[in-house]
């Protein structure tokens, strides 16, 4: 049985739940962490017992080296996971897979072209209660889809923006909607299907930043159901995300991980183990549970071994992101944004 070599590019906060993650997935182990910032680079290697270097260069040299895990800022993303892809390595990208579709795209047709995997970390999938509603919907269980409802009304404090100079920018981090809304948006466009149009609004109504910390949008999708999208990080004291379904037969309503209402024909409200709180991140990134990156980690390595596509495609990655850069010009220009085959 082979044993795949992972290696992250970057150690901050979020590096941490994929260390968490690679420590506890059978057949893997840890070849090296890089850093620009040598104390943390040093602090990392010498805690997990694998090598460490200031230059993710040096990483994908390495041969021991299979899978990347791009754990940077999101600016970053897409050059670095190119360059990974161009070394022959398999890439996982945190969110987002990239800051634009068209550098999205250029990860993606680079992973094709050298026979490579590549994803991004849309872990919140693996979450039982979105396996369920997953499963509900593609078997029409609530009947057509006529409305979705779509809410991340976090909050962040300005010293959250202030702790570094790349936080709040657009070129490197994305506001609300890049940064902390895009879990919403890709479990939207996963369970719901393609957007056809949107038009949107964006503003910075409470921080000092470059960015949005408020955007929404009324959407269209291809199957014609009707939606709307809100993601902030001006809403005190901060709530968890939510999700409402609404077809011609039955209701679902999420809020962070609990199942607020079930009305689906035929099958009874499930039991399942999870709770409102904090889960989510809704006032600290930091805090969510790390099983789910385990979980998708596991199944990209699965889907390495057996030959198959992993669960979460990067296209859908890209797709996310398309997504939020039509309501960045539907604002720009007041209109509503079409998407066609580009999506």
């Amino acid at each position: 049985m082979k044993t795949w070599g992972f290696a992250l590019i970057g150690c901050g906060a979020i590096a941490e739940f994929h260390l968490q993650a690679i420590r506890k997935i059978k057949g893997t182990r840890l070849v090296a962490v890089a850093s620009r910032d040598e104390r943390k680079a040093r602090a990392v290697g010498e805690r997990e017992g694998c090598k460490w270097t200031t230059d993710y260069r040096t990483l994908l040299r390495n041969k021991e080296v299979d899978i990347v895990c791009v754990t940077t800022s999101s600016g970053s993303h897409g050059a670095i996971g190119l360059e990974a892809l161009q070394a022959g390595k398999h890439v996982v990208v945190e969110k987002p897979l990239a800051m634009s579709a068209v550098e999205a795209d250029r990860l993606i047709q680079a992973a094709e072209a050298n026979g490579l995997y590549l994803t991004v970390v849309s872990q919140r999938r693996f979450e039982p209660q979105h396996q369920l509603v997953k499963r509900v919907l593609d078997s029409g269980g609530i009947g057509k889809l006529l409305m979705v409802e779509v809410a991340c009304p976090f909050y962040r404090p300005q010293a959250y923006y202030d702790s570094a100079k790349w936080r709040g920018t657009l070129a490197e981090d994305g506001g609300a909607l890049m940064n902390q809304g895009i879990h919403s948006i890709d479990l939207m466009l996963w369970l719901a299907g393609p957007v056809r149009s949107v038009f949107g609004k964006t503003a910075t109504q409470t921080h000092r930043m470059e960015a949005e910390d408020m955007g929404l949008a009324v959407l269209t999708f291809a199957n014609g159901a009707f939606g709307t999208l809100l993601s902030s990080t001006s809403i005190r004291p901060g709530f968890a995300p939510t999700l409402s379904f609404y077809g011609e037969s039955g209701t679902i309503k999420l809020e962070g991980m609990a199942i607020t209402h079930w009305s689906v024909p035929d099958m009874p409200r499930p039991q399942l183990d999870g709770g409102r709180g904090d889960g989510a991140g809704v006032t600290d990134p930091r805090a969510i549970p790390s099983e789910y990156h385990q979980l998708q980690l596991t199944d990209f390595v699965n889907a390495l071994a057996e030959g198959r596509s992993p669960a979460v495609a990067a296209r859908e990655g890209r797709d996310a992101v398309r997504l939020i850069e039509a309501i960045y010009q539907s604002n720009a220009s007041g209109k509503e944004i079409h998407l066609g085959d580009d999506t």
